[in-house]
């Protein structure tokens, strides 16, 4: 069924530019607080409406919660920002779905009635922490074998998903990468993509201070061709390559949800409304298989059919990833509802933070098709989970008449 309670919106959703993590990469030298900073502020700033002490909750997401982004995010970032020193706020750890699970989480406590509104977001500066770094993974894992040594290699999952279903072959994978970065490009040329930036001062030890205002990591001029002889890294004589994989990235993304109550109140246009949403594990091996199961799982909380749905954000991990999510639903590989505008290939994947970026994607192509009522955002998460999120469109004819 879904959401229980009261409906919970989506009123915005923001992000900074993405950047390279890597030593000359865009945020070098800037702290991941700061870049989360600077996206609260900003989703503050464009709904002045809403008074800041009404803000019932702040939920910031990191992978690696350590040095520049730990301390507990959601209460640091919230006082960094200048909320009141009345709005709590804590951090949360899924991996790659930690924004996705910090909007569930404050929607649900908005649903029941524990709060009217909240900020959800997330932040990886994998340019200072790279995953997996400093983590210390209990030996009971390997010595009794609980999880295939595959398991901790992202790289190594996407690989085992090929040798698993013959199906999803080297050539499908270059060819999707190729149109990711050409979907992305023609978005950004068509003004899809600026709308949903929050530019952030970036200093340099050696040039002062300058602004970020694009994302880094684009290669619009990607080919397939330019593709062939890329090497593969996570196994001789594999099938996934950098060109087929998301970027290091660096960045942050933040969401401000309502109950549909308040947003009436105050006069905030919401831009989804939350349906039904839901997390699966799977074979931590076979990690890119996890949206299948949380999207079969959130469907039918929803009363709803793969039919549907009429947009589909699927995070990009790798691409291969996305064809298996693809091949379950019996979709084509360029089927025009997925993503529209590009994904993590292109984009970059700042893990913890991506989950809002499909969300600020999907609520864009909301406006653009005011005639689909459903749409879906999904990401597979390490160590083998998925998961998913349904949104419905507000301007939807169905929609504003039960607005009414």
């Amino acid at each position: 069924m879904p959401l229980l309670g009261r409906d919970v919106v989506l009123v915005d959703a923001l992000r900074s530019p993405f950047g390279r993590a890597r030593p000359d990469g865009l945020y070098a030298h800037t702290r991941a607080d700061d870049i989360a900073t600077a996206v609260v502020r900003d989703l503050l700033r464009r709904h002045p409406q809403l008074p800041p002490e009404q803000i019932d909750e702040v939920a910031i997401a990191a992978t690696s919660q350590v040095g520049d982004q730990g301390l507990t995010l959601g209460r640091t970032v919230g006082v960094l920002a200048g909320l009141p020193g009345t709005v709590p706020g804590y951090a949360i750890d899924r991996m790659c779905a930690g924004a996705m699970t910090a909007v569930t989480s404050v929607a649900a406590q908005i649903a029941i009635g524990a709060g009217d509104a909240a900020i959800a977001g997330g932040v990886e500066h994998m340019g200072h922490h790279p995953l997996g770094k400093d983590a210390d993974p209990n030996p009971r894992f390997m010595t009794e074998r609980l999880v295939s040594t595959d398991a901790l290699v992202m790289g190594a999952t996407a690989e085992n998903l090929h040798d698993a279903y013959p199906a999803l072959t080297r050539a499908r994978a270059d060819a999707y990468a190729e149109a990711s970065q050409r979907k992305y490009a023609e978005a950004l040329a068509a003004g899809h993509i600026d709308p949903d930036l929050v530019p952030v001062g970036v200093p340099d030890p050696e040039r002062g201070w300058g602004l970020a205002s694009a994302d880094e990591p684009p290669r619009p001029g990607t080919t397939v061709a330019g593709m062939a002889d890329l090497p593969t890294p996570f196994r001789p004589g594999g099938r996934v390559t950098a060109a087929t994989s998301s970027p290091l990235t660096d960045g942050a993304t933040a969401a401000l949800l309502t109950s549909a109550d308040l947003a009436a109140e105050h006069g905030l246009a919401p831009r989804a409304r939350l349906v039904s949403y839901a997390y699966a594990g799977v074979d931590p091996a076979l990690m890119g298989l996890g949206p299948v199961p949380a999207t079969r799982r959130a469907l039918e909380r929803a009363g709803l059919q793969i039919s549907d749905i009429g947009l589909f954000e699927i995070n990009e991990a790798f691409a291969v990833q996305v064809l298996a999510f693809l091949d379950a639903f019996d979709l084509s590989d360029n089927d025009p509802r997925v993503n529209p505008y590009g994904g993590a290939i292109a984009v970059g994947h700042p893990l913890a933070a991506s989950g809002i970026r499909l969300m600020s994607q999907l609520a864009r192509q909301f406006e653009a098709h005011p005639e689909v009522r459903y749409g879906l955002t999904t990401m597979c998460v390490g160590l083998g989970q998925g998961g998913s999120v349904i949104w419905a469109n507000p301007h939807h004819t169905d929609e504003k008449e039960t607005q009414r």
